[in-house]
């Protein structure tokens, strides 16, 4: 007689659970490349030799008015020394100048020096892969 007893309905949690964490995930990733990458806008010069490298710790760019940003603030030469003396260790930071074909190379030499001054060494400069 126990075959036709009723039953009870039971909701199984873990695979729900399962489920939500996977939408969790998902929407998630999706956000994330809706979201455009922040930044200011320049025309990198070309070279036939650029490589790819990891994104930069820290990117210095220099736009073609000669002025200088770090993490979209304006800076001088000064405050960049000093931000980049004011880091635990500057000689295992990692510098990325990225400059707008227009910018001249004493900018970029001159950049490349407050660097140095701070023990930055390990100073890369960004380049577009020529067509």
């Amino acid at each position: 007689m126990r075959y036709f007893e009723q039953r009870k309905a039971r909701i199984e949690i873990i695979p729900m659970i399962d489920i939500m964490f996977f939408l969790l995930v998902f929407f998630i990733m999706i956000t994330l490349r809706m979201i455009p990458a922040t930044g200011i806008s320049s025309q990198l010069p070309q070279s036939s030799t650029a490589q790819a490298l990891p994104h930069p710790k820290l990117l210095v760019v220099l736009q073609s008015d000669g002025s200088i940003r770090v993490n979209d603030r304006v800076m001088t030469l000064a405050a960049l020394t000093a931000k980049l003396a004011a880091a635990p260790h500057p000689e295992q930071q990692v510098v990325t100048i990225a400059g707008a074909k227009a910018v001249s190379l004493q900018n970029l030499l001159a950049v490349m020096d407050a660097c140095r001054k701070a023990g930055v060494t390990q100073i890369s400069v960004a380049a577009k892969e020529a067509p």
